[in-house]
């Protein structure tokens, strides 16, 4: 057998395996070759072995890619593929996000056995998570609830719930979606009421800088308003504290070449929050993000941000 068309690096837990066989899928019929030329190369990261406490004490978003990183610039895999809301804001020397795919839906859902919607969930009523921005935007609704800390895969998640160690949690629908089982939402959350996570939805993919040929195989894959909705909503996130300590939401889309954007930074219990809108053409979509980001910055009061 000769060498695999491309080697695609990810992370082994079922919601980035299911990611990283889309992404293959895709590659295979743009190319016309068949999957198994395409070799996915599964790797542990830090991210995945820490599961008793939150991110951002433990280092960040960095958790979930520098072992695929370190495989990129080495040469072990030519492509790694990632949840966008897992990526650091700065990339390690050598490597760039190569652009996205089409995006998946980008709310919220609500996972409970004991209501149908937040407001029916009893007071005190515990919603496990390990997002920040799910905290403190769950606490801006229901300043009762509480938040207790709830790693783990999408399944173990799932199973936690369904077990009754939590009343409710919250995860992203897109992903639910891509491991079928987008039936086990018990409620849709309107990005109206609740602003996702910067990058929820997107699956992205990095490359090594000079790869040029790399570049040029995966291009016809990447899809041009996710990209332009993310380069706003990573702007935004890199003005602010992108270092997951604190609770941030960002969302960027686009209708007939016009950009529009909706950020928010929130007080850890919720109880104040700090929002900007932008608008306009998909050719400044960094400069837009950014600048909602400084507008924000600008009015945050000292001890919002972990930076501040």
């Amino acid at each position: 057998m000769g060498a695999p068309f491309l080697r695609l690096g990810t992370r082994g837990s079922p919601l980035a395996l299911a990611q990283a066989r889309e992404t293959r899928r895709r590659l295979a019929s743009t190319h016309n070759v068949h999957e198994d030329a395409i070799e996915i190369v599964v790797i542990k990261t830090t991210g995945d072995v820490i599961v008793d406490r939150p991110l951002g004490e433990a280092g960040g978003k960095g958790l979930f890619t520098k072992e695929l990183d370190a495989a990129q610039l080495d040469g072990s895999i030519d492509i790694a593929v990632h949840s966008a809301k897992d990526l650091p804001t700065a990339l390690p020397d050598g490597l760039a996000v190569a652009g996205y795919l089409p995006r998946e839906d980008v709310r919220d859902a609500l996972i409970s056995p004991r209501a149908a919607s937040l407001s029916d969930l009893p007071k005190g009523a515990r919603v496990g998570t390990a997002s920040l921005r799910r905290a403190a935007q769950l606490k801006r609704l229901r300043p009762d609830f509480e938040t207790p800390l709830l790693r783990g895969n999408v399944e173990t998640r799932l199973r936690k719930a369904q077990d009754g160690e939590i009343d409710a949690t919250l995860l992203a629908l897109a992903g639910l979606k891509r491991l079928g089982l987008a039936d086990r939402a018990t409620a849709v959350l309107e990005i109206s009421d609740f602003l996702p996570a910067v990058g929820q939805g997107a699956i992205a993919i990095t490359v090594r800088d000079e790869d040029h040929a790399t570049r040029a195989r995966i291009g016809a894959i990447l899809h041009h308003d996710t990209s332009v909705a993310l380069a706003a909503e990573r702007a935004f996130l890199a003005v602010l504290d992108g270092s997951c300590k604190t609770p941030i939401a960002g969302h960027a889309w686009v209708v007939g070449g016009v950009l529009d954007f909706a950020g928010m930074v929130l007080r850890m219990d919720g109880s104040e929050s700090f929002e900007a809108k932008a608008s306009g053409s998909i050719a400044e979509a960094a400069q837009l993000g950014a600048k909602a980001g400084r507008e924000i910055f600008d009015r945050l009061p000292p001890g919002v941000l972990a930076s501040k």
